[in-house]
């Protein structure tokens, strides 16, 4: 989840639910009918699709789905068993309600139908005053038009807003936003296994949704449901995640719609850009930890989001591990191999950064020194250095481990060719280097250095500042910086006496030599 989100400007106005039932019999001309539910009174919420007038016995077959039919019933009076199955015809048809109107027909609500719609849970009206029914059907239908026409605008409003988006290659999480703005309510993006890849909407609104996000995820092959709308993503019959509503409120159909938008845009925005749904995972995991890093939000917030990245938070120990050099992909197919739970993401000048969530009982030294060691032999590279922080039971801890472990890491970037690391490298391990790096934008240090190594600095002493960094970091072994530097003990003689002249020192005294090297730490550490 990328951290640079748009303002949010607040939610566009879902279109309005479609008429119910209940909704229709509240209209002005239908109150004047003085109408009364006689059966099927608990499924009054449902849509109305559209009114039909149909005096036909066999009306069922001329129906879709969803109509509220209108009848005075002349055709069935005097028949019981032909009511039965007209009722029972409605309901086949999925009928949304059927209203008689009270007449010479029908004087009194007729038993036998009102029976049958009972049974099949369908709503059934009579009207006690002569009514006009094409007034009826005159005003719902032209609700229901006026409705349609407003989904429409609606869906080829936000293709267009998010086509002008695509075009202009916005990120990701700026069509998000634009589908947040329009349906008024989070949405998430996912890969098939429910992971989290990305989110938009309200802060607030969003956070709820995560915190519940394990529940929802176990749901989310269910029916839609309470704003709960889905839409596959996918092409060229490969599914690879989906994009959900959550909490539309608005009309399901008019959501659905959105969603088919939102997922048409997503699909175009990878296909032009290049991206998979794995660099979106990849883009996912990079803000959460980076969030967790920069310490710019509290990580009490990032949990629901580490929860719905896949992250077990439940009583857990963590380990917070930074990288040099090493490839996320690698990494990701590491803690598959020894079946460790984990979140990658590269970090900024080459580092990457491993978060670990092991079991309470599991021994984390021990699976971490495991874990370092089977990188390096995966790898092939013996210089691999893998700094950690201290094992962490609390989530509020993580965020200072994880600069805990980039600071080792960046406090031996520079030397592991020189030193002997161990495989997982700690902060005892670090020793002055570390301090130094902490140090080394303090104005004094930076003067200390200057004048320290002065003789060193230009251009013509590029080489022979080398030969003095490999000398220091072998504790002042002769032999070892003559064979890392490819020279004879007499060249390498020379060029310890032409450092010494230049800087005026003296490097078998131990003060001064120490000196040099604090200078020379914090050199580097200023330079990197």
């Amino acid at each position: 989840m990328t951290t640079t989100i748009r303002e949010y400007r607040g939610p566009v106005e879902p279109l309005e639910p479609a008429l119910s039932v209940r909704q229709v019999l509240a209209l002005e001309r239908v109150l004047a009918g003085e109408p009364e539910v006689v059966a099927g009174a608990a499924q009054l919420d449902r849509p109305v699709r559209w009114v039909h007038v149909a005096e036909a016995a066999d009306v069922g077959v001329m129906l879709s789905g969803g109509e509220m039919v209108l009848t005075t019933g002349v055709l069935l009076a005097g028949d019981e068993n032909a009511q039965a199955e007209y009722i029972r015809s409605l309901h086949r048809a999925e009928a949304a309600a059927v209203v008689l109107g009270l007449g010479r027909a029908f004087p009194a609500p007729p038993d036998t139908m009102r029976r049958a719609a009972e049974r099949c849970g369908l709503p059934m009206v009579v009207l006690h005053r002569p009514f006009p029914f094409a007034e009826l059907t005159e005003e719902v239908q032209s609700r229901l038009v006026r409705r349609k026409f407003a989904a429409v605008s609606l869906s080829e409003a936000v293709r267009t807003a998010l086509t002008g988006l695509i075009t202009t290659g916005a990120p990701l999480q700026h069509l998000l936003d634009e589908i947040a703005h329009h349906t008024g309510c989070p949405v998430v993006v996912t890969n098939l296994a429910h992971r989290v890849l990305a989110t938009a909407g309200e802060r607030s609104a969003v956070d709820d949704v995560l915190r519940d996000w394990e529940r929802i995820a176990r749901q989310a092959g269910g029916s839609e449901g309470d704003g709960w709308i889905r839409a596959e993503l996918g092409g060229r019959g490969e599914r690879w995640g989906q994009i959900m509503l959550c909490g539309y409120r608005g009309d399901t159909a008019g959501g659905r719609l959105l969603a088919d938008r939102a997922a048409e845009a997503l699909v175009l925005h990878r296909m032009l850009g290049g991206a998979t749904a794995h660099s979106w995972e990849e883009q996912s995991t990079q803000g959460l930890l980076t969030d967790l890093v920069s310490g710019v939000v509290a990580a009490r917030q990032l949990l629901p989001r580490a929860r719905a990245a896949g992250l077990p938070v439940n009583r857990r120990t963590f380990v917070p591990l930074v990288v040099r050099d090493g490839d996320c992909a690698q990494l990701e197919r590491m803690l598959r191999l020894l079946g460790m739970a984990g979140l990658v993401a590269e970090l900024a000048d080459g580092a990457t950064a491993v978060l670990l969530s092991l079991a309470r009982d599991q021994d984390a030294d021990a699976l971490t020194a495991h874990f370092a060691a089977r990188l390096r032999t995966e790898s092939g590279e013996s210089g691999t250095v893998v700094a950690a922080a201290a094992p962490r039971v609390a989530w509020d801890d993580v965020p200072a481990g994880l600069r805990e472990a980039q600071h080792v890491a960046d406090a031996v970037a520079d030397s592991s060719p020189v030193l002997d690391l161990p495989a997982v490298v700690r902060l005892k391990d670090v020793h002055l280097r570390g301090l130094i790096r902490l140090l080394r934008d303090d104005p004094h240090v930076q003067a200390f250095a200057e004048r320290e190594l002065d003789g060193l600095l230009s251009a013509a002493g590029e080489d022979l500042l080398a030969v003095l960094r490999t000398y220091l970091a072998t504790g002042r072994n002769k032999s070892r910086t003559a064979q890392l530097h490819h020279v004879s003990r007499p060249a390498l003689y020379r060029r310890l006496e032409a450092i010494q002249g230049r800087l005026g020192v003296d490097l078998d005294d131990f003060e001064q030599a120490a000196s040099v090297h604090i200078a020379l730490l914090a050199h580097d550490a200023q330079q990197a």
